[in-house]
C-alpha cells in the first residue's frame, strides 16, 4: 500500500523544549540520512551527528538512531533524528528532510504502517492514542493491559472457539443423515452458552475500561433546591454553582471536569425538575432530561425532609441508572447510609455537613470497578463496546435458532458473531473505518 512512500514528521509536541524529534519511515531512509548527515547508518546505535543544509552548513546537531526493517515500529526502515526542541528549528530540520526524499505524515500514519505491516492489531494500535491522551494512572494501566494484548488475546481466543464450534455446525449439516443428533445432544446450547457468558463478561470489563479513560459522565436531578448545585460544589472542592435559598437557581446545563482519586468524572448540574410556565426554566427542565437521557449514571437528588420523595423518580425514563441520593439529613435527622433497594441504591448524607459523602464517592467508583491497583481492566473504546453488543446477540439468535432446529441459521449466527469480534481485533475491517481511527491519531505518531 505505501510501496515507494517515505514519510516524516515531527514526534513530540509542539513548543519549545531540550530534545525534539523527528521520525521518518519508508524505504528512502538510507538516502535521506546520506544526504542529511553523511554518515554510515548503524542499525540501532545513536551517532552523534550535525544534520546538513543543501549548502552543507550545519542546521542543528544531535544524534541519529536507525530502526532498520522489519525490526522498527512500523515494520519499514525507521529513522529518528534527536536535535534541540525549538520550533523553528525542527520546522527547518522536517522541511529539509522532505525537500530530500519524504513527504509530511498523515494523522496516526506511523501507527497505522505498524498495523498494516501486522506488527501490532487494531485494538493494540488504538491502545496507544488512548495511553497518549490517558488522564489518570488507572487510565494508563488499562491502555498499556490493551497495548501489551490482554484485550487482543481475549478477543482471538473467543474467535478460536466460534471457529471450532462452526466446523461443528456446519458437519451435523452436511451429515444430516448420520443416526446421531449432533445438535440435539446438549453441546452445541452449551458451547453457546458459554460463549455468550464470555463475551458478556468481557463486554463488562470493557465498560469499566471505556469509562476509566474516557471518565463517566454523572448528571445531577431532582426538584429544585434539593442540593444539587450544592454537591457539585462539594465534589469540584469549589464554587462552580451559584448556591442559594431560591428555587430554581440554576436554569441552564454546568458541567465540571473533575478527578475523584484519580478517576476522570463529568458532572452535569441541571435544572430542577417541577411544573413551570417560564419558558426559560422549561428550556432547562428540556435540556436537563436530554442529559439525564445520554448520562452513565443519574444521582437524583432528593430533600429527605420533602414528603413527596418518589415523584421525582417516577417521570424519569425506565432504562437510566439511577442512585437516589437523600440529602439535607441533617435536617431530617436521617443517618448517614446506603441502602440497596429493587429500585437500586439509595444513599443518605449531607452534602451541607459532608456526613455520607464518602459513601457516596466510593459508590461512584465502584460503579466503573475502578480500583488503584486493579490490573485486569483493559481499556476499550466505544466502536469495541458495538462489537461486542452485535456478537452478544447474534450468540443470542443463535440460541433460539438452535431450539426452532434450524442449523443453516445458527451457522450464519456464529458467522456474524465471528465477523463482529474480528472487527475489534481489525482482522475484519472496512477502509474507510481506518481512516477514521487513524485520523484521530496525532501526528508523528
Amino acid at each position: 500500500m505505501f510501496a515507494g512512500d517515505t514519510i516524516a514528521a515531527i514526534a513530540t509536541p509542539p513548543g519549545n523544549g531540550g530534545v525534539g524529534i523527528i521520525r521518518i519511515s519508508g524505504p528512502a531512509v538510507a538516502d535521506i540520512a546520506h544526504h542529511l548527515t553523511r554518515k554510515k547508518l548503524i542499525p540501532r546505535y545513536a551517532t552523534f551527528c550535525k544534520f546538513l543544509n543543501t549548502d552543507g552548513s550545519s542546521i542543528d546537531s544531535g544524534l541519529l538512531i536507525y530502526f532498520p526493517a522489519p525490526a522498527s515500529f512500523t515494520g519499514e526502515d525507521v529513522l529518528e533524528l534527536q536535535g534541540h526542541g525549538g520550533r523553528v528549528v525542527l520546522d527547518m530540520l522536517l522541511h529539509r528532510v522532505i525537500a530530500i526524499g519524504a513527504r509530511q505524515a498523515n494523522p496516526g500514519e506511523f501507527s497505522q504502517r505498524a498495523y498494516l505491516n501486522h506488527k501490532l492489531d487494531l485494538a493494540q494500535a488504538e491502545a496507544i492514542a488512548d495511553l497518549i491522551t490517558s488522564s489518570t494512572e488507572q487510565a494508563v494501566r488499562s491502555a498499556q493491559q490493551s497495548l501489551q494484548g490482554v484485550f487482543s488475546k481475549l478477543i482471538n481466543e473467543l474467535i478460536d472457539e466460534l471457529i471450532e464450534l462452526r466446523v461443528y455446525i456446519e458437519a451435523a449439516i452436511d451429515f444430516v443423515d448420520e443416526e446421531i443428533d449432533f445438535l440435539h445432544d446438549g453441546v452445541v446450547a452449551g458451547k453457546i452458552t458459554q460463549l455468550h457468558n464470555k463475551v458478556l463478561n468481557i463486554q463488562s470489563t470493557a465498560q469499566q475500561g471505556r469509562l476509566l479513560h474516557d471518565g463517566m459522565t454523572v448528571v445531577l436531578a431532582g426538584k429544585p433546591n434539593a442540593g444539587k448545585s450544592s454537591l457539585l460544589n462539594a465534589l469540584a472542592g469549589h464554587e462552580a454553582a451559584i448556591v442559594t435559598e431560591i428555587a430554581g437557581t440554576t436554569r441552564d446545563v454546568l458541567r465540571e471536569h473533575i478527578q475523584l482519586d484519580g478517576m476522570p468524572l463529568h458532572i452535569i448540574d441541571t435544572a430542577g425538575l417541577r411544573d413551570s410556565d417560564n419558558l426559560v426554566e422549561r428550556e432547562g427542565m428540556r435540556r436537563a432530561r436530554q442529559e439525564i437521557e445520554n448520562a452513565d449514571k443519574v444521582l437524583l437528588l432528593i430533600d429527605s425532609t420533602d414528603p413527596e420523595i418518589d415523584s421525582t423518580f417516577d417521570t424519569l425514563p425506565n432504562n437510566i441508572n439511577i442512585t437516589r441520593i437523600f440529602n439535607k439529613i441533617d435536617k431530617s435527622g436521617k443517618i448517614a447510609q446506603r441502602i440497596e433497594t429493587e429500585q437500586g441504591t439509595d444513599i443518605y448524607l449531607s452534602v451541607k455537613t459532608g456526613a455520607g459523602m464518602e459513601l457516596l464517592k466510593l459508590h461512584l467508583k465502584q460503579s466503573v470497578g475502578f480500583s488503584e491497583t486493579a490490573d485486569s481492566v483493559f481499556v476499550a473504546r466505544r466502536r469495541h463496546l458495538q462489537a461486542l453488543q452485535r456478537a452478544s446477540l447474534a450468540l443470542q439468535n443463535a440460541a433460539q435458532q438452535l431450539e426452532n432446529y434450524a442449523p443453516e441459521l445458527v451457522a450464519e449466527d456464529l458467522r456474524e458473531a465471528q465477523t463482529s469480534l474480528a472487527e475489534i481485533t481489525g482482522e475484519f475491517t472496512a477502509d474507510d473505518l481506518l481512516g477514521e481511527i487513524f485520523s484521530s491519531f496525532c501526528i508523528g505518531k
